[in-house]
């Protein structure tokens, strides 16, 4: 939708630190060094382990997860985002050390990385997150659904349809 990818995680009995931290790794790799923005979709179903929060909300709030690349993965970072600095940049991405391509990576992972979250705010679980992860908080814009009462339902559809002919036998 809107030339945006959409990234989600499958979660099984054996998902654990490893996999989630190759997931966003991935994910990250995909917004930084990809070509199209990423929308990573991600539910409090999903959240097998706090440290999951944790991660999101490091993401949240300084647009990557502390030391998650070690520094052979750097170098391929490094590599893949060149050619995106040399548009940026000109011929000054060419003099650009390891760690201004990788600030670089970042600055891109923050601008084409949207993360949707979808949590329930029932029971106490939401609750001690927000106060836990304040990102979830500071570094979102919230969204609450809400089931919406028969009467709104019902003026909502008279005015879009009002002016809709339909044939009788709808």
């Amino acid at each position: 939708m809107a030339g945006y990818s959409l990234f989600r995680i499958e979660i099984t009995k054996t998902y654990g630190m490893t996999e989630w931290r190759d997931d966003l790794k991935r994910l990250m790799i995909e917004a930084g060094s990809g070509d199209r923005p990423v929308v990573f979709l991600f539910s409090d179903t999903q959240i097998a382990k706090e440290a999951f929060v944790e991660d999101i909300n490091n993401m949240l709030n300084a647009g990557e997860v502390p030391n998650i690349f070690p520094a052979d993965e750097k170098v391929a970072i490094c590599e893949a985002v060149r050619p995106f600095a040399k548009e940026k940049f000109g011929r000054a991405a060419s003099d650009m050390s390891p760690l201004q391509l990788y600030a670089y990576f970042i600055q891109r992972v923050k601008q084409f990385l949207h993360i949707v979250l979808a949590f329930s705010p029932i029971g106490s679980a939401f609750r001690d997150r927000l106060r836990l992860f304040p990102s979830l908080v500071n570094c979102c814009a919230i969204d609450w659904f809400t089931a919406w009462p028969g009467d709104a339902l019902l003026a909502v559809a008279e005015k879009f349809l009002k002016e809709v002919q339909l044939d009788e036998a709808v």
